[in-house]
């Protein structure tokens, strides 16, 4: 599928008219970048929820108002936007097959998190030092590589050698305690593919933890009270 930018998608919405006779299929059929079914009417009446490149924006009826920002239902204090974020990350993070992660569990989880990370990040590695004490509390860690500097870099080339290792597990490990992993490539990682699942995500820095409900944690959370913040949400 081809993707446009966002802001390029948010100037083309504005002048559109007649949207309240529109359908989602007519409305997709202007933009190629969205699908109709990423179209839908809006929590408010008279707002239609759009999703361009990962993100919530909501268009009034005539088409002449864009709204960017969080919905708030002032009645439970409850973010609606960030509710369907929430809906849209696990929707995504289902379409990825585990096998394309490294992960760190428990025998018996009772929780999972997805954890975006970057090996030359200090709070990255902090966490990961506290492994033992998040799988001692149940809760199994699924990793995805966001080296935050980008394509072409050290912090990717360390990301893709660590995949290709034969136990990448462990390559991991000693990666994140500093120690330098043999450059090594392999016919395919799942870097690149990751590092642009953050960016529709929204990371900008890393540690960012996914829970089971779709919450974006951004940032290390220590062991103890990931946990407790996992139990007291049901996550």
């Amino acid at each position: 599928m081809n993707r446009i930018p966002l802001a390029a998608v948010l100037v083309a919405l504005v002048p559109l008219a007649a949207l309240a006779e529109s359908t989602e299929e007519k409305l997709a059929a202007k933009f190629p970048g969205i699908e109709a079914k990423n179209i839908r009417p809006a929590p408010v009446e008279g707002l239609w929820e759009v999703v361009v490149d990962g993100r919530v924006v909501y268009l009034s009826g005539d088409g002449r108002y864009l709204v960017r920002g969080d919905l708030t239902d002032l009645a439970t204090g409850r973010s609606l936007t960030e509710a369907r974020q929430a809906d849209m990350r696990l929707g995504l993070l289902g379409e990825l097959d585990e096998s394309r992660m490294i992960v760190f569990a428990p025998k018996q989880p009772t929780h999972t998190i997805t954890v975006f990370t970057d090996i030359d990040c200090g709070y990255c590695r902090r966490l990961h030092r506290e492994m033992k004490a998040i799988n001692d509390h149940g809760i199994k860690v699924r990793y995805l590589f966001y080296p935050r500097t980008g394509p072409g870099t050290e912090s990717w080339t360390k990301a893709e050698s660590v995949w290709c290792s034969a136990n990448r597990n462990d390559a991991l490990t000693r990666a994140k305690a500093g120690e330098e992993i043999t450059a090594k490539t392999c016919k395919s990682t799942p870097v690149a593919e990751q590092y642009e699942l953050g960016n529709k995500f929204g990371v900008r820095g890393t540690p960012a933890i996914i829970t089971e409900s779709g919450e974006l944690l951004p940032g290390y959370v220590p062991a103890d009270q990931l946990a407790k913040m996992l139990e007291s949400k049901g996550s």
